[in-house]
């Protein structure tokens, strides 16, 4: 059972695609039929599967967990008690909790099989730049 970790640098608050990254590792094993998971070893952060042709899809998410969970010094969050690591730090922890923190991906003949319009994102929730760690695992 192949098995790896890629790391990604984030540079704020995004969306950072990472198919490329899974394709070359699935690429590997060329295994007729396999299921690959992915999983995310933060609690600030998450993962998902989204349209990967139009930035204004990535723009749209960003802004929609903006509005939903504001930064922790906003009046609105005022009732947060975990407040030691930054204004960011908790509203990215109920952003990563409202997202996936793993995610699985069928494959065959060593492709994945996204949809014509699908990749795979880290989802960055902290302001500040990141090292993230992502365990790719696959199940042949």
């Amino acid at each position: 059972m192949p098995l790896t970790t890629i790391t990604l640098a984030t540079t704020g608050p995004g969306l950072y695609d990472f198919t490329h990254q899974a394709q070359s590792f699935v690429c590997e094993y060329n295994s007729a039929e396999a299921l690959l998971t992915i999983f995310v070893r933060h609690t600030s952060c998450s993962l998902t599967i989204q349209e990967n042709a139009d930035p204004d899809v990535q723009r749209d998410l960003n802004e929609f967990f903006r509005r939903l969970v504001p930064a922790g010094d906003d009046p609105s969050m005022a009732w947060l008690a975990h407040t030691a690591e930054g204004p960011d730090d908790m509203p990215a922890h109920i952003k990563a909790a409202l997202t996936q923190t793993s995610i699985g991906i069928p494959v065959a003949h060593g492709e994945l099989l996204l949809g014509t319009w699908q990749g795979l994102y880290l989802f960055e929730h902290r302001s500040r730049p990141q090292r993230r760690e992502l365990v790719l695992h696959l199940a042949v």
